[in-house]
């Protein structure tokens, strides 16, 4: 299986911040984030995941007075984060999070393919749409735009993106000083993009890291999430809640690549997953339990009104949600099913909210290292995916079971590497 990290110091759960066994890094800490991305290093893991949001959440009740109250915020920009690492660690896969609606596709292809360089070959990125008007109104916007708007705009900054990375040619740089040749002019050419929401001449300023270009990661499960991801994808991070979601899921999004001309099995599907580890199943039953006593009751409501981009302030929270399906302007795909399953259920706003706070709709594989190992593994033969991105519900200030027993329980099973066998995130994921 291939696995991911996502690179945090908080962690998942919406209480874990607050468990006494959690670290109490500062969140911009440098050394903390190096000191887990060597430890994933060292476990050989495919890569590090840096998530990213332009904004703390406003939409609850229309100010950050709640969220800031009630969980964990702040966190470091990706890209200067993956710089760093990029010289700090040596063979694992660095991916970063940066939104097609609030940059510009020259800033990225030159950012990222500059950060490649340093790395020697190991950045993905993972482009998403973002999703609220929280972040709008940080880049001048009053409101965030409508999910078809966004998706249309992502599918051709990724177009551009990469057009921009091949506007190099392998060995476009000859240095030739006898001749006084510095670079081939047939070998660097504008791309002359001509599009409904981007005009670029191009070339990009910077020559492209020959031996691998960055890898392209997409997040999401709606529909028009899976058209483009099908199209352009390498790599996804889709929220699976249940084997046969994921089943179903990874079938239908096989076959969309198909459709395309690609190979269906050359994207890598690795949903997240909230490992809660300990010594034994029981211990790791009660640790579940521990952190679900320090969620806040305010903190599943605010981040799912900044993920819906929706403010559920306005609905009493001991009644029945609502149908939204027509007010949901943010992350669709993820809260349609979940509030669909929350009214068959007969939860409350309330409960729901607090049922999202333990795993933001992942799944949780609880038990000891052999436990968890087990239930990866058959959830990965039961559903195709590919691997996971591993998602820590909070981040111990101890020794992580996690690296020091679950992989090489994965190991010793013959399901995971010991070692890198290349040097390349692409090498890594065998793409």
């Amino acid at each position: 299986m291939h696995l991911a990290l996502f690179l945090t110091l908080s962690g998942l759960h919406l209480g874990g911040w607050r468990h006494a066994s959690s670290s109490n890094a500062d969140p911009m800490d440098i050394r903390a984030y190096v000191a887990l991305a060597c430890k994933a290093e060292r476990a050989a893991l495919d890569m590090v995941f840096v998530a990213d949001k332009l904004a703390i959440d406003a939409n609850y009740g229309g100010s950050i007075e709640a969220t800031v109250a009630s969980r964990a915020v702040g966190s470091p920009e990706p890209l200067t984060l993956l710089s760093a690492l990029s010289v700090l660690t040596d063979r694992i896969g660095l991916a970063g999070t940066i939104s097609t609606t609030y940059t510009e596709p020259y800033h990225v292809a030159r950012m990222l393919g500059a950060i490649n360089h340093y790395s020697h070959g190991r950045v993905g990125w993972n482009a998403v749409t973002s999703v609220s008007d929280s972040e709008a109104r940080n880049f001048s916007r009053k409101s965030h735009l409508e999910h078809a708007e966004r998706y249309d705009r992502a599918a051709e900054f990724i177009e551009v993106v990469q057009s921009l990375w091949k506007s190099w040619h392998p060995h476009a740089i000859v240095r030739d000083r006898a001749k006084g040749i510095y670079a081939l002019t047939d070998h660097i050419n504008p791309i002359y993009h001509k599009g409904k929401h981007f005009q670029i001449e191009g070339p990009l300023n910077i020559p492209t890291y020959q031996e691998a270009a960055p890898v392209l990661i997409q997040a999401g499960v709606s529909e028009r999430f899976s058209d483009i991801a099908a199209r352009y994808a390498e790599v996804i991070f889709p929220v699976l809640t249940t084997p046969a979601q994921a089943r179903n899921f990874v079938s239908h999004f096989r076959q969309k690549i198909a459709s395309t001309g690609r190979e269906p099995h050359m994207v890598r599907i690795l949903p997240g997953c909230v490992p809660i580890v300990a010594e034994t199943n029981s211990r790791a039953e009660e640790l579940q339990v521990e952190l679900d006593a320090l969620i806040h009751p305010l903190a599943g409501l605010t981040f799912m009104s900044g993920s819906m981009n929706h403010d559920l302030s306005q609905y009493p929270k001991d009644e029945l949600i609502p149908d939204l399906d027509s007010e949901i302007r943010g992350s669709r795909g993820r809260f349609l099913p979940l509030i669909t399953d929350a009214r068959t259920r007969g939860l409350t706003l309330e409960q729901m909210a607090l049922s999202y706070a333990r795993d933001l709709s992942f799944p949780t594989f609880v038990g000891s290292p052999t436990t968890i190992a087990d239930q990866m593994m058959s959830w990965m033969e039961e559903t195709n995916v590919d691997g996971f991105t591993i998602i820590p519900p909070y981040c111990p200030a101890s020794d992580d079971l996690f690296f020091e027993a679950v992989v090489p329980e994965l190991q010793r099973r013959g399901a995971f590497r010991r070692n890198y066998e290349g040097k390349t995130l692409r090498h890594h994921l065998r793409l």
